[in-house]
């Protein structure tokens, strides 16, 4: 139990310091992030317009809206301009319990491959490794690629962070859980 614990808290660990490289320190997601010129503009015509915080997509329909007039209104789109806009009323910079919530996110994350990892039989590196690498693929291929499929958006930062993260991860526990 104290191998499992060990190699839980120090995998976690890991995982969290990649994703603060990932994201601050180097930072591989800034494409996520873009500037405008006329973020007031917009953000003002958004506060004007919505009333409630949430995921929009622009242009759709109300619920309720029949098949055909679905159908209609996806055809009269079509190569008009689209966007997808995450709306909250107020912005907080307060960053202390998103950490606690990823740094906890993180440690059950490690401990459910280290379960996986602990039902092989003779658990080598090379098998801690891929493994630890097909969970991160995994993970990427059915979240973040398969949005980037719909939204047209880039998902090349999340393959490195599956791949690097993952992979330091299987390093760690390919060294660690073999031992006696």
């Amino acid at each position: 139990m104290k191998k499992q614990l060990i190699a839980t808290l120090v995998g976690g660990l890991i995982l969290f310091i990649w994703q603060f490289l990932s994201w601050a320190a180097i930072p591989i997601h800034k494409s996520e992030y873009g500037y405008t010129p006329n973020q007031d503009k917009i953000l003002e015509a958004l506060s004007q317009n919505l009333t409630e915080e949430g995921t929009y997509m622009l242009p759709t329909v109300p619920p309720g809206t029949s098949n055909e007039q679905t159908q209609a209104a996806m055809e009269a789109s079509a190569g008009k301009p689209w966007a997808t806009v995450s709306y909250h009323k107020s912005m907080s910079t307060a960053m202390g319990m998103n950490m606690v919530r990823g740094f906890a996110i993180d440690l059950v994350s490690a401990w459910l491959l280290i379960w996986l990892l602990m039902k092989i039989p003779n658990l080598n590196m090379s098998t801690a490794l891929q493994s630890s690498i097909a969970v991160g693929i995994i993970g990427y291929l059915t979240i973040p690629y398969l949005h980037s499929i719909w939204f047209e958006s880039n998902s090349l930062e999340y393959l490195i962070d599956a791949i690097v993260q993952w992979g330091l991860v299987g390093v760690w526990l390919g060294w660690w859980l073999p031992r006696k």
